[in-house]
């Protein structure tokens, strides 16, 4: 084998991001090249560090790929001689016809090594997130799963419907809506019950989850009339008689929600995985970025007395992160310093903690600014105490002057400023006017402002038409002075709590619907 570079290829899973697995994941952030198909979540990119090659060699439904299979082999070999380590990132199980044993073999061939990190595939994964269990006692014992065609340029006749037709309880068809009226005739010639229950699920495991049922017979029919393609799992079993009362994921508050994210990269994440667990499609779309404030006087002037403050008090993550790397370069490591961290909200709570500072001991996460002053100074002698307050250019004055209310020597530095991001504002337009956005989420005013900006008097209109939320009441206000009210606020600025506000509101107007 050369010991020059290697090819790990890697099951991506049925199509929600965080049903890849977490070695997959370790490959992927370690990668020099992803080569990615077409069913490979696009999100899955982004864990891939920045200077990686990202090729794309997927085809998009019966299209011809923008590379031959052969193609593919050749460059996955070439890239491992040039001793990169090749991510190879495939929809669903690599080695569920996804091609991974050619690959693998050719990998072989050519004496370069290679990996397989197995993958969830839509043959189970997208029938659990449709209440379709492949196997149960009650209804099966057995499963197979099978493509709607061997091979594409291969005659279908290649399948041995016929045995395949009463082998197993449960039978499992990928790549099958092109030919699912042919399939179902000869499952039904070669003996399967034309009343067996029978379904076909969509873009499994995705908010976009599309799910029919219907008799077996029936199906193609009603597949049809419901405007289903691929990619989609055909099952065909009495197992999908479970649907009904096993069907989880399309119960969650918010499935099928498309929700914008407007928060900066870096808190993006968190709302994003609070949304996907509601069954929500998060749509990021950063509306301002974080920029390092200039070094003033005084800032160099408090990094020098870091070793003398008892207390720092945090109102954002991103102060967090801002003064540790700044301590840091200062010469001062953050589980160094005697200062207690008072710390607005979990996630900054958590941000403190990861960095090094040590916590003050409040009695819980404070909801915002205000009820963190309030705790401290329920909690902590603050009287003659100083304190440093990392802050954001834009942060108003009433946490300092309530600090120095409270007898405390406070210091506030600026160590951060958000501005508006450039974003495709004619693209989220359309998606506003197509109705294929549900909700809103702010949670700054910085946002607010550069949404308005950049959407102008139609956007500002159509945005109207849809849920608005924000994260906290001054984000709120600076909504309603934008035209823009929110329709859900969120007192504590946990994500967790804007998606729950979000889904009560849904919840709401669905009834009174």
């Amino acid at each position: 084998m050369s010991a020059a570079g290697r090819v790990i290829l890697v099951g991506a899973g049925p199509g929600a991001p965080d049903l890849l697995t977490l070695r997959g994941e370790r490959a992927l952030r370690s990668a020099d090249v992803v080569v990615y198909d077409a069913l490979a979540p696009a999100s899955l990119l982004s864990l891939a560090p920045r200077h990686a090659e990202r090729i794309d060699v997927g085809r998009r439904g019966h299209a011809e790929p923008p590379r031959s299979q052969d193609e593919i082999n050749a460059l996955l070999v070439r890239l491992a001689r040039e001793g990169k380590h090749v991510v190879r990132l495939k929809g669903g199980d690599p080695y569920v016809f996804g091609r991974g044993g050619e690959e693998a073999s050719a990998c072989l061939a050519a004496g370069v090594a290679f990996e397989v990190i197995p993958g969830v595939s839509s043959a189970l994964g997208a029938l659990a997130y449709a209440g379709i269990p492949v196997t149960d006692r009650r209804y099966g014992a057995s499963f197979a799963v099978v493509t709607g065609h061997k091979d594409p340029g291969s005659v279908r006749e290649q399948i041995r419907w016929s045995l395949l037709a009463t082998a197993t309880d449960t039978l499992v068809i990928l790549m099958g809506m092109r030919n699912l009226p042919e399939l179902v005739d000869r499952l039904v010639a070669a003996g399967r019950a034309a009343d067996t229950p029978a379904a076909a699920v969509m873009e499994g495991t995705r908010p976009t989850q599309r799910v029919v049922v219907a008799p077996l017979a029936e199906l193609p029919a009603r597949v049809a009339a419901a405007g289903l393609g691929a990619p989609a799992a055909v099952v065909v079993g009495d197992v999908t008689r479970l649907r009904s009362e096993l069907a989880w994921f399309e119960r969650l508050p918010l499935f099928g929600k498309r929700v914008l994210v407007s928060r900066a990269p870096e808190q993006a994440e968190a709302l994003c995985r609070a949304l996907e667990a509601a069954g929500a499609e998060p749509l990021c779309v950063p509306m301002v970025r974080i920029v390092e404030s200039e070094k003033t006087p005084e800032l160099a002037a408090a990094l020098g007395a870091l070793p003398d403050y008892d207390f720092i008090a945090f109102t954002s993550a991103n102060a967090v992160r801002s003064l540790a790397a700044r301590a840091r370069a200062a010469g001062h490591e953050p589980r160094a310093l005697s200062a207690r961290a008072l710390c607005v909200g979990p996630a900054t709570r958590a941000a403190a903690a990861a960095e090094g500072f040590a916590l003050a001991p409040l009695p819980a996460p404070a909801g915002d600014a205000a009820a963190l002053l309030a705790a401290a100074r329920a909690a902590l002698p603050l009287a003659g105490r100083r304190v440093l307050w990392p802050r954001a250019a834009a942060a108003g004055p009433a946490l300092a002057r309530g600090l120095r209310d409270a007898g405390a020597r406070v210091d506030d530095v600026v160590v951060y400023r958000t501005e508006p991001a450039p974003f495709a504002a004619a693209e989220l337009l359309a998606s506003l006017a197509e109705g294929s956005l549900h909700a809103l989420t702010f949670a700054s005013p910085s946002a607010a402002r550069s949404f308005a900006s950049g959407m102008g008097q139609n956007g500002m209109a159509a945005a109207r038409g849809v849920a608005v939320a924000a994260l906290g009441r001054v984000t709120a206000e600076a909504l309603s002075t934008l035209g823009l009210p929110a329709d859900v606020v969120a007192e504590s600025p946990e994500p967790e709590a804007l998606v729950a506000a979000l889904a009560s509101a849904f919840a709401a107007g669905e009834e009174r619907a």
